[in-house]
């Protein structure tokens, strides 16, 4: 079967085809009963503008970006179904770009390719949004934005941004590991040039602080957002003469890492080793036991920051509207437990 066209959906509704061409554009100036009929016939036929097709036809864009620097693949996949969701909803076509976040030719590669494919903004991942430097490069050569940064309340200026709560999240998790009795609790970083690590970080000091246990520098291991981080970071907690009771990862695939040391070394989990970890990825539910997180709505943020850069885009300004703020919420499973009593 032939695709549906814009002279389909005119005939079956009855208008012009200029008619059709406002509704889709989202125009002003069009009768509310004129717009219904045209989104009814829109959804009867299954009709799907082409973005580029529309951005050739005017000289406004119909499609987004989205910039990535991340070696996890559940993030990015997660990342990815949010915005093209909205994308698909609004007939917008979606543009994948993996970025070297470290380039220092980054700005101006980003600038090129917004110009070169004629995007109309992008979504901004960590940890380039946190970078302000950047982000101030790419306002100052006229691109349309939307950050997604880790913030514990709304950075304010510097862009639209949808902010995540990671510092009080990972303070509940390190909180529920000491309500459970332990005292010593490791933490394995995730990269440190994503303000998320600084933020879960931050959250496990806090935690330790506020139930009056001393933070032991050598139960903190640097790494990145990996498995393998998490299986060497845990390899060398777990030689320490006075090894922990318990491990945050700083996301699941960090503790998937931990927990695959652990079974390596003969450990039962939870009774010999507790673990936590982050995002609440497949990782979190795929393991055995399953992963005590926190839970990130990935999908649902990178929903919203898309929702937030078309608003932005359709009001012709950044600030349109307020920037939202995300709080991923402890779930508890069962690779946490008591330790044991020592004998």
């Amino acid at each position: 079967m032939r695709k549906p066209t814009i002279k389909d959906v005119a005939a079956r509704a009855q208008v012009s085809l200029k008619t059709v061409s406002r509704v889709i554009n989202d125009e002003a100036g069009v009768h509310a009963r004129t717009r219904d009929k045209v989104q009814l016939a829109i959804a009867a036929l299954g009709y799907q503008p082409d973005p580029s097709a529309r951005s050739l036809r005017s000289a406004q864009s119909y499609a987004l970006g989205l910039l990535y620097d991340n070696p996890n693949p559940y993030y990015v996949i997660a990342m990815q179904n949010g915005v093209l969701s909205v994308c698909r909803e609004t007939g917008y076509g979606l543009q994948i770009h993996p970025c070297d976040s470290t380039s220092p030719r980054l700005a101006e590669e980003i600038v090129q390719l917004v110009r070169n494919a004629r995007l109309a903004g992008i979504v901004l991942a960590p940890p380039m949004s946190e970078n302000q430097k950047l982000v101030d490069a790419l306002l100052a050569g006229g691109i349309q934005l939307v950050r997604i940064v880790s913030a514990s309340s709304d950075p304010q200026g510097g862009g639209a941004c949808v902010f995540v709560d990671d510092r009080d999240a990972a303070y509940a998790i390190v909180e529920h590991l000491i309500q459970l009795g332990h005292q010593r609790i490791g933490f394995l970083w995730g990269g440190k040039s994503h303000g998320s690590s600084w933020e879960r970080h931050q959250g496990y000091v806090d935690a330790l602080r506020d139930y009056g246990i001393a933070a032991d520098p050598e139960l903190v291991v640097e790494g990145d957002y990996s498995f393998d981080d998490g299986f060497r970071g845990a390899r060398k907690l777990l030689q320490l003469p006075q090894r922990p009771t318990a491990i945050f990862g700083s996301n699941d695939e960090i503790a998937a890492g931990v927990l695959a040391a652990a079974r390596s070394g003969g450990l039962n989990v939870p009774y010999d080793l507790s673990i936590a970890g982050f995002e609440d990825s497949p990782f979190s539910k795929q393991s055995w036991p399953a992963l005590t997180t926190a839970r990130q709505a990935t999908e649902d943020i990178a929903r919203h920051a898309a929702r937030r850069l078309l608003a932005d885009i359709r009001e012709q300004a950044a600030g349109s509207t307020p920037n939202q703020g995300f709080s991923p919420e402890l779930v508890v499973r069962g690779s946490t437990a008591p330790p044991r009593p020592a004998s």
